[in-house]
C-alpha cells in the first residue's frame, strides 16, 4: 500500500493556515473555513493511524542515510490520535475567546499551522525528521506567544525563542551523536547506538544523552529551563492551552520519550550516572512546579507552574527507563492533556466572562458561572489525583514505575515521596479556588456584576468533552491501558 497518504495531516492545515490571510473572508466564513480545515486535518490523521503502512514515506533525500520521511508507529499513533481529538475543540473554544482581539488573522493562521507541524513531530520517521519539525514549531508558535502585541508578551516571546534557540543546540548534539554511533537515524524501540560503534565513548554518549534531554526538555519546561513557561501565560488563553496541554510541552514530553526508548540504547543508558540524573531532574521539575504553585496569585500563571509540575510526571515515567516507566509515561500524557486543557480553558472562560485575572478576585464565582465551575473542580480533583478521576490512574502507574525501579536503583523509590509531596500541594493551590468559587467569606461577594455568566456553546462544548474525557477514562480506563501496553511493550 503506498503510503503518500501519510503527508496529508502535515501539510493541509500549514498550507491550509497559511493561505487564509490572502482569502479575505468574513469572520463568519473565515471559522467555517478553519473549523472544516482543521477537521478534515484531524479526519486524515485518524485514517492514518487506522490504515497505517508499515513502511514510512520520504519526502526528500537530503545525504546518506538521512531523509525526511514520515511513518507511524504505535508511539506516533498516540500522539496523532490525542492531537487530532483535540485540536478541533480547542479551534471552537478559540473562535468565541478571539472574538473581540485584535490580529485575529494572523493568530489564527499560525494557530492552524501549528497543528500540522505538530502533526509532523508525532510522525516523524526519524530523529533528523523529528529535529526539523520540532525547531520548525518554535518559529510558528512564538508569533502565538506576542499575539497581544503588549510589553508583556513580547518580552514573552522573546523568552521563549531564547530558551529554544538553545534547547535546539542542546537538542542539534544529540542528533550529531546518533548519526555517528547509530545504526540508523529511524526511530526504532530500544534505541540505535550501536554497542561496537561506541567502544570507549560512553562517557561521552551519557553527557550526550543529558544535554539532549534538556534540549529537547525545554519545552517541557524541565528544570532549569522552565522560566519561559509562566511568561507565556500572558498570551491568550487558547495559546496557553496549546503551549501547556497540546502542542509545545507535549511536544517536548514525546521527544524526550523517543530520545530515551527509539533513539539512545536504553540498555546503554540504564544504571548509569545519568539514569539517575535524569530522574533527580524529573523530580526536582516536580518539586519545584508544586512549590511555586502554592505561592502564586495569578490564577493563569498558576495554572502554568502546575503544567511544570504535572507534566514532570510524564518524564519521571520516561526516566524509569522500562516498559512500565513508558506506560506511565504515556497514560499521564494522555491524561493530563484533557485534565490540563479543561482547567485552562475554565481560566480563560473565567477572564473572557468576567475580566478576573487574580484568585483573590473569584470569589463566589460559581453563582455567576456554575458549568464552567464545576469543569474546573473536577479537572482539579483529577489533577491532584482522586479516584475514581482519570488523574489517579496515570498517577497510579508512576508509582508502579518508581516501585519496580527502586528494587534494581533505591534511588527510584524517593519519585513515590515526590509523588505524595506533589499530590498535597496540587491539593492546597487546586482547592483553594474551588473552595473560593463554591463558599465565598462572608461579605466578600465580588461578583454581583449581573454581566457575568457563563459563556455560549462554542465555549461550553469543548469543556463538557474534556470534563466527560476526565472521568470516563477514570472509571473506563483499561481499554486505553491495553493499547498503551501494546505500545510499551513493542508490540505494536
Amino acid at each position: 500500500m503506498s503510503s503518500v497518504y501519510l503527508i496529508l495531516p502535515v501539510v493541509l492545515p500549514i498550507v491550509g493556515g497559511a493561505v487564509m490571510p490572502f482569502l479575505h473572508l468574513s469572520e463568519k466564513k473565515r471559522n467555517l473555513y478553519l473549523e472544516i480545515l482543521v477537521i478534515l486535518t484531524s479526519i486524515t490523521a485518524f485514517l492514518c493511524v487506522f490504515r497505517r503502512p508499515e513502511e514510512g514515506f520520504t519526502l526528500f533525500h537530503l545525504t546518506g542515510n538521512l531523509d525526511f520521511a514520515l511513518r507511524l508507529d504505535g508511539l506516533g499513533s498516540m500522539f496523532t490520535c490525542l492531537i487530532a481529538f483535540l485540536w478541533p475543540l480547542a479551534t471552537l473554544y478559540a473562535f468565541e475567546y478571539m472574538r473581540h482581539e485584535k490580529h485575529t488573522t494572523g493568530f489564527f493562521c499560525f494557530y492552524t499551522m501549528t497543528y500540522g507541524v505538530t502533526l509532523g513531530i508525532a510522525m516523524a520517521k526519524n530523529l533528523v525528521t523529528m529535529y526539523l519539525f520540532y525547531e520548525l514549531l518554535t518559529l510558528v508558535s512564538v508569533y502565538l506567544v506576542m499575539q497581544p502585541m503588549t510589553k508583556k508578551a513580547l518580552y514573552a516571546s522573546r523568552v521563549y525563542l531564547y530558551y529554544s534557540i538553545g534547547g535546539a543546540a542542546f537538542a542539534f548534539l544529540s542528533l550529531v551523536f546518533v548519526i555517528i554511533f547509530g545504526s540508523t537515524t529511524d526511530f526504532i524501540p530500544g534505541g540505535v547506538l550501536d554497542p561496537s560503534r561506541i567502544g570507549s565513548n560512553t562517557q561521552s554518549i551519557l553527557v550526550v544523552y543529558l544535554l539532549a534531554f534538556w534540549g529537547f526538555g525545554v519545552k517541557a519546561a524541565v528544570f532549569p529551563f522552565q522560566g519561559w513557561l509562566p511568561k507565556a501565560s500572558v498570551a491568550p488563553t487558547p495559546v496557553t492551552a496549546l503551549l501547556h496541554a497540546v502542542a509545545v510541552v507535549k511536544s517536548g514530553a514525546f521527544a524526550v520519550m523517543r530520545l530515551t526508548y527509539y533513539c539512545f540504547n536504553v540498555e546503554v543508558l540504564r544504571g548509569t550516572w545519568v539514569h539517575l540524573a535524569v530522574m533527580g531532574i524529573a523530580m526536582l521539575s516536580i518539586v519545584y512546579g508544586s512549590t511555586m504553585a502554592v505561592k502564586e496569585t495569578h490564577f493563569k500563571r498558576r495554572l502554568a507552574f502546575s503544567t511544570i509540575s504535572n507534566l514532570s510526571y510524564i518524564l519521571l515515567g520516561v526516566t524509569m527507563m522500562s516498559p512500565l516507566g513508558l506506560l506511565a509515561g504515556m497514560s499521564h500524557m494522555v491524561v493530563h492533556a484533557f485534565m490540563k486543557i479543561g482547567s485552562f480553558f475554565s481560566a480563560g472562560a473565567v477572564l473572557h466572562q468576567s475580566k478576573k485575572e487574580y484568585v483573590d478576585e473569584l470569589n463566589g464565582l460559581a453563582k455567576k458561572m456554575p458549568f464552567v465551575c464545576s469543569v474546573f473542580v473536577i479537572c482539579a480533583l483529577s489533577l491532584i489525583g482522586i479516584p475514581p478521576f482519570a488523574g489517579f490512574i496515570s498517577k497510579w502507574n508512576i508509582a508502579l514505575a518508581a516501585m519496580e525501579a527502586g528494587a534494581e536503583y533505591p534511588f527510584a523509590y524517593l519519585a513515590v515521596g515526590v509523588l505524595l509531596y506533589s499530590a498535597l500541594m496540587t491539593a492546597v493551590y487546586m482547592l483553594t479556588v474551588a473552595v473560593r468559587v463554591w463558599f465565598p467569606d462572608q461579605g466578600s461577594d465580588r461578583t454581583s456584576d449581573a454581566k457575568i455568566k457563563d459563556p455560549n456553546w462554542e465555549m461550553k462544548l469543548p469543556l463538557a468533552v474534556f470534563a466527560a474525557a476526565v472521568i470516563l477514562i477514570g472509571l473506563y480506563s483499561e481499554p486505553l491501558m491495553q493499547v498503551l501496553r501494546a505500545v510499551a511493550w513493542g508490540r505494536v
